[in-house]
This record gives structure tokens, sequence and C-alpha cells, in this order.
């Protein structure tokens, strides 16, 4: 069977990402498919500093702005629209770069992952749930903390049915994001792994500049909006980062300069969870920016090792 190959660009969070995957899709007749969690939200434009209009030059973007805040969108339905995509963008003869810092999505598609197949405990999830009444969210949520902080941090509370699978897994013996070391590689696709990095004081010193950059762009009034027009603040898509601490500072719990400096330090940590998880990646190409001063010679670089990957499948 023809394996279809996939390109995938990630790296950290402020890396640069978006400027070289426009300017790689363009030489390689590719169509974006865009692996960011935040992203695929409409109207939340500025805090997940969403790919506009005008830098996408006619490069064709699937996955962006694809759902409303409310709606529940989880790994599963990403792995069966990418695939989609995918597939269409191959049988139109164009090639296909993936490109975004969500670990999880990334995983779904590299890896044979078939979440209609995933093994739940019945009697587990049982026990869970009287615990649950017994106890409330609140502490089932620090439960699920202190197994798993990742996951923690990732689903909000409110999200009692995530809350409750997400301690099933756990407790089960396995961490939910510990996909590659029990998942075999997914047969229907070639991956060709690129990570972007930076020196990390260097990654840091961007990721502080882009929480500056958003308030120049008027993060709070996008948050005011969003909230104006009926999304609740407890959401998942609410608590992305740039969002939860907007919400936090119109009600008075943060200043703004607290509320500005959380984004910065939470972006900052989200970025080292994104570096070790990138490394688990066995099969991957690391390009260190700092080594390059023009990006056309960057942009060489990795289209050379590209067809060079090409020519030996």
């Amino acid at each position: 069977m023809k394996k279809i190959p996939l390109i995938i660009l990630t790296g950290p969070t402020a890396v640069g990402k978006t400027a070289l995957s426009i300017e790689l899709a363009k030489d390689l007749n590719a169509e974006i498919i865009s692996a960011d969690s935040m992203q695929i939200y409409e109207y939340m434009d500025v805090g997940s500093a969403k790919v506009t209009k005008e830098e996408m030059d006619g490069v064709i973007h699937h996955l962006i702005d694809e759902v409303k805040p409310d709606y529940a969108f989880s790994v599963s339905e990403f792995q069966k629209r990418a695939n989609k995509y995918i597939k269409d963008i191959d049988d139109r003869g164009k090639k296909v770069l993936v490109t975004g810092g969500t670990g999880l999505y990334l995983n779904s598609l590299i890896y044979d992952m078939d979440f209609a197949k995933s093994n739940s405990n019945s009697k587990l999830r049982e026990e869970l749930e009287l615990e649950l009444k017994e106890n409330g969210i609140d502490y089932m949520h620090e439960k699920l903390r202190a197994l798993d902080e990742d996951a923690a941090n990732r689903i909000h509370k409110n999200n009692t049915k995530r809350v409750i699978r997400a301690l099933e897994v756990c407790l089960d013996g396995k961490k939910m994001q510990d996909f590659s070391t029990e998942l075999k590689y997914n047969e229907n696709y070639q991956p060709i792994i690129i990570v972007l990095n930076r020196d990390r004081e260097v990654l840091y010193e961007r990721i502080n500049k882009r929480g500056d950059l958003m308030m120049e762009n008027n993060l709070i009034d996008e948050v005011k909006h969003l909230l104006d027009i009926g999304y609740d603040k407890n959401l998942i898509s609410m608590q992305g980062i740039g969002y939860k601490e907007i919400v936090k500072y119109l009600e008075g719990e943060y200043s703004l300069d607290e509320a500005i400096e959380i984004i910065k330090r939470d972006s900052r940590r989200y970025a080292k969870r994104q570096i070790t998880w990138f490394k688990r990646y066995k099969e991957s190409k690391w390009f260190d920016l700092d080594k390059y001063d023009n990006s056309e010679i960057l942009k060489e670089d990795i289209l050379n090792y590209i067809e060079n990957i090409f020519k030996n499948v």
C-alpha cells in the first residue's frame, strides 16, 4: 500500500513555525494542515497567534477556524478531520504539510491510535464516579493533577467526563501522553518530522515579546467580545493561555500587569513541555534557528532534507 508522505513542521510556541511553513508550502506545492489546538476555534485570533489571511499568501490552510469556541473538539475529532483532508490533498496531487505544536494532535497522525477501540475499565470508572459524588470535582481534578499534571492542565475541572476518563487511564497504568512508547507508526503515512528550536533564552525572549504584542493587538477586547456574545469563561477553549488570564483580569482577580506576566510565564512553561515532548520523536530532524542568519538558507536546508528522504522512500 502506498504511504502518503506527511511533512510535519513543529517546534515550541513562538519559535517561528508560521512564516517558514508558508514559504515551504509554496516551494513544495503543499497545502497546510494546522495542528494547533487553539487556532481550530473561530473568533480566537489574537490569543492563539492565528495565521492571518495576509500571512497565508494564497497557501491553502485546513483546520483553522474550523469550529465555534463552544464546540467540544477532541484529539479523535482532529484525527478524523485531518485524515480526510490529507487524503483529499494527496488525491489532488499536492503535498501535505502539517504544522503546529499540539503534541497530541501530531501523535494522532504519526502513530496508529484507534480512539474507537480505546480500552475502558467499567469497574474502575464506576468507582471513580462514586468517588466524584462523595468528594466533588475539585477533589477529583486535584487527584488527576497528582497523577498526570499535563492532563490536569489540559482538562478543565468542569469537564467532568474527561476528568474521570483521564483518571481511569492513569489508574489503569498508563499516562495519557505516553503514546510513543506503546504505539506503532501509522502505516498510512510516511512521516517526515522537522523540529525547529532556538536557544532557550532567545526563545523565552520571543515568547515575552509575543505576550506584549497580544496586548497591543487588543487581546482584552477579543476576550470581552467572546464573553459578550455568550461564550462561557469555563469552556475548554477559554482555558487556553491568554484567555483565562484576561478573564481573571476582567473579573478583578488579577491586575493587568499580573495577567500579562502569568501569560508570559505559562507560555514559557508550555514551550519547555513541548520541547520535552518533541524529543520523543526519534525519527526527527532538529534545526537550530539561531545558527541561520539567512532564512533562505534555512529553507533550502530543510527542502534538501525532505528531498533526500523522498529519494529513499
